[in-house]
């Protein structure tokens, strides 16, 4: 059971965050902090589901080239690409050239904009476990890869015709988006690095 450990600058981090200076610099101020509005949520919907088989310092090396191939991840953008604009992003190398991931993207684009503005936020907030009832993980054996709440995310996100995104995807996208704070209880990011 890994704990928090302690960087160059002897603060205690959790582990993950200290491979590389782009892992802690998304630790220390993305990972677990709350994210809102649906264009932002959608984002991280969809470069979640990029990163399923992946390292996620795959995705994040390649962070702005997803944003300047699906236009901010604008929901009302993505959702009037074309075949075209499909044919497009499978030649470009600044992303993940998955086609399923591709396609799941606009499919999911042209169902969120038929969404009342806030839906999208709404729906995934309102998964998020009551802090109380979740203890501060001591170490990495202690952090979960499936919940519930993910679990039951991820139905409703596939009952309301969301591709791509299963129990543990939904789940990545929890911890990222801070509806649940999985830093270590040692970690100096915990609560938000208060």
């Amino acid at each position: 059971m890994s704990g928090a450990e302690p960087a160059a600058d002897g603060r205690l981090r959790c582990p993950w965050g200290l491979s590389t200076e782009d892992y802690l610099a998304y630790h220390d101020t993305e990972w677990g902090r709350p994210v809102h509005g649906d264009d932002a949520l959608f984002e991280r919907l969809c470069l979640e589901a990029f990163q399923s088989g992946l390292s996620w310092l795959t995705i994040l090396r390649r962070r702005e080239g997803f944003r300047a191939a699906f236009a901010g991840f604008r929901i009302s953008a993505v959702a009037e690409f074309t075949d075209a604009d499909k044919e497009r992003l499978l030649a470009d190398a600044g992303i993940i050239r998955n086609r399923a991931k591709i396609d799941a993207t606009l499919a999911n684009a042209k169902v969120l904009v038929g969404w009342d503005q806030g839906e999208l936020d709404a729906l995934i907030w309102s998964h998020a476990p009551d802090p109380a009832t979740r203890p501060a993980p001591r170490g990495l054996g202690d952090v979960p890869a499936v919940t519930p709440e993910s679990t039951a995310l991820a139905k409703d996100l596939k009952k309301r015709s969301i591709r791509f995104v299963g129990p543990t995807t939904a789940y990545a996208l929890m911890q990222a988006c801070g509806l649940v704070d999985d830093h270590l209880a040692d970690c100096v990011a915990r609560g938000g690095g208060r």
